[in-house]
Parts: structure tokens; C-alpha cells; sequence
């Protein structure tokens, strides 16, 4: 790939990451926690997209917050530009920045910060095999072919064929229930939705103003009176507080013309919850994942982490265990995707008056 025809990778740092608590907690959200991988998951992420013969300095929407932990995590990767934002307003806020930033032509390929990708290089000729499409005015998005009926992810129908292995986007469907999954694995004719895009900043642009015009017009009233300062751009809270917020999948993708998917297997995984930590592995013999000052005695399909105090498991199954210096986590595998109920009635104790 030429320099001047180098994507530019925008990547979405505003997560909080809640059903990885306690480990990913407000003023340490998931994608600067360690998981799957070397370093955090927002320096994997960074790092999957350095080679600069592909790709420019990326860009980076991010909680105003975090600059300096975002500053930290990618030290000697060159300097990002960094969109801060005052709050969170969702992803369609946070795409029409980064479309609105470029150029026209520029290609930007829009990156979650708090996912796993196992498989580098089928990720790279992914979007090499997106890229025309993308040059021509498709918004592309990349669908993980699914190995389970999973009710947890949204997913994207094929429909007629675009190019060898690229399809036009038939449909979305939010989270199914488990029947309707069985249905779409036996089928083979719907993806996973990764969260994962690539387009022209102005077909994005375009789309957001006939399909989001509020969030578009909210965007360019908040940059007007932004503050920039070299690579930083620090937005104006009291504009960008009047955007709507909406994901960019409810805002564009699901209503736009030309939407294009392209199914893909590279070991993704958006690590939502700890039992799909433990899926990701690696797994001992014994079906384990440890990690931490860790012992797992004649234990089997646990996922036991510390980072705090020894934690002995001694004889147990299908145990999720995630202690850290203030809190501990014991759930069955299986029920992680309920955490949720915890941090409300945690929340809820803190709310109650004394007696």
C-alpha cells in the first residue's frame, strides 16, 4: 500500500468495560487492563496497526480523563492524535469526530480498544480485501464467522455478493435469543457484529447527515469551539453534552444504502465478560485459566485470576474467582454476564441512607 493511499486507524477508547469488575473498574477501565495478550488491550490494538507502510498515526477518541494513562500505555509508538471528549455520548459521536477530522478521501478504519484479535495477520489481509470497496464509497464492517449459537453479540446477514468474500449487509439483528442463533449458525448466512468499520470519511460523513443529522451538526458545533493544542484536541463540553446519544450501528449502519460486510476469522473475541476471558485462554491441561499468585489443586474449568492476595482454589469446577486489593469476584462459569446485578446492588448499599 502506497503512503498516500495509507488508512488511517481510529481508535475508540471511551469503554467502561463493567462485566470485567473488579478488574476493570471506574478510574481503570477494561481497555488499559491486561488480558489475552502482551501489554494492555489499547496497546494490542495500537500495536496491530503500527506498520507504517499501512497505516498513518491513528487517531484516538477518548474519555477527557484518560489522556494521560492513554499518553502512558502507548509510549514509544509515536504520537497518537488524541479527540478528548468532556463525556461519554456513544459511538456514532465519536465516528462522526473522527470522519469529520479527515479528509475526504481519507480511508479510516474504526477500532474498538478493548478487543482481542489472536490472528494479526488474517486482521491485516482483512482489511486489504476491504479496502477498494471502502475506496468506492461502501462502509464496510467485518463479521466474525460465529463457531456457537452466542446470544450475546449482534449479528449481520449476508446478502448478495459485492467481491470474493464481500457482501452486501442484508440485515442487522440485536442479540437474538438462543433459538434464533441455532438458526443463523446452521444457516451460515450471518456474522457476528465486530464493531469493526472501514470507509471513506466522507461516505461516513454523508450518512450521518441523512440518517444522523443531529449528531452530525452536534460534532461540528462542538469542534468550532474546541481547544487544539498540537496533536490535541480538547472538545467543548457544553456542545458536545447537546449531542444525542446513540451507537453508530442504530445511528448509520443499520439504515444506510451501501453497507458491506465482509466475514472474517482471526480469533476475535470483545472479551465482555470473564467467561469469554476464559474461552480465550490459554487454558491448562486441567481446563484452567490462572493467573496471578495463583494454586488450582485438582480444580478443573476455573478461571481463577489475582492481582492482589494468593488465591487457593482446592478441588473446585466451573469457578470464576477475580480478586484484586479491594474487591473479590466468585461467580459460576456461565453466569459472569450477570456482574452487572452486583455493581447495581453494590450501588444501591451505597445509595441507602444509615438508619
Amino acid at each position: 500500500m502506497s503512503a498516500s493511499a495509507r488508512i488511517i486507524p481510529v481508535i475508540l477508547s471511551g469503554g467502561a468495560g463493567k462485566r470485567l469488575w473488579p478488574l476493570s473498574r471506574l478510574g481503570r477501565t477494561k481497555q488499559f487492563v491486561s488480558l489475552g495478550g502482551e501489554g494492555s488491550l489499547l496497546r494490542q490494538t495500537a500495536e496491530r496497526v503500527s506498520d507504517e507502510d499501512r497505516f498513518a498515526a491513528p487517531m484516538i477518541v477518548a474519555a477527557e480523563e484518560d489522556e494521560e494513562a492513554i499518553v502512558a500505555e502507548l509510549a514509544g509508538l509515536g504520537p497518537p492524535r488524541l479527540i478528548l471528549e468532556p463525556g461519554p455520548r456513544g459511538t456514532a459521536a465519536a465516528v462522526a469526530l473522527a470522519a469529520a477530522e479527515a479528509a475526504e478521501e481519507d480511508l479510516l478504519l474504526v477500532l474498538p480498544s478493548d478487543h482481542a484479535i489472536g490472528d494479526t495477520a488474517a486482521f491485516l489481509d482483512a482489511v486489504e480485501r476491504a479496502a477498494p470497496a471502502a475506496a468506492e464509497g461502501w462502509l464496510v464492517t467485518f463479521g466474525i464467522r460465529p463457531d456457537r449459537p452466542e446470544t450475546g453479540y449482534g449479528y449481520i446477514s449476508r446478502g448478495r455478493a459485492l467481491a470474493d468474500g464481500l457482501f452486501e449487509a442484508a440485515a442487522f439483528v440485536e442479540k437474538p435469543p438462543h433459538e434464533m442463533a441455532e438458526l443463523f449458525l446452521a444457516h451460515g448466512d450471518h456474522d457476528w457484529n465486530a464493531g469493526i468499520f472501514l470507509f471513506r470519511a466522507d461516505a461516513m460523513t454523508a450518512a450521518l447527515g441523512l440518517h444522523a443529522p443531529e449528531v452530525l451538526a452536534g460534532v461540528r458545533a462542538s469542534l468550532a469551539a474546541a481547544r487544539r493544542e498540537g496533536t490535541r484536541l480538547s472538545l467543548d463540553g457544553e456542545a458536545f453534552a447537546a449531542i444525542p446519544a446513540i451507537s453508530i450501528d442504530r445511528a448509520v449502519m443499520e439504515k444506510a444504502d451501501r453497507v458491506a460486510v465482509l466475514p472474517v476469522t482471526m480469533g476475535w473475541s470483545d472479551l465482555g465478560s470473564w467467561d469469554a476471558v476464559h474461552a480465550l485462554g490459554p487454558r491448562d491441561a486441567n481446563g484452567n485459566l490462572l493467573s496471578g499468585d495463583v494454586v488450582a489443586p485438582d480444580s478443573r474449568n476455573c478461571l481463577v485470576r489475582s492481582d492482589g492476595p494468593v488465591v487457593v482454589a482446592l478441588g473446585v469446577e466451573d469457578l470464576i474467582v477475580v480478586a484484586t486489593e479491594r474487591a473479590v469476584l466468585v461467580a459460576r462459569r456461565g453466569e459472569s454476564q450477570r456482574v452487572g446485578e452486583a455493581l447495581d446492588a453494590l450501588e444501591s448499599r451505597r445509595q441507602k441512607p444509615a438508619d
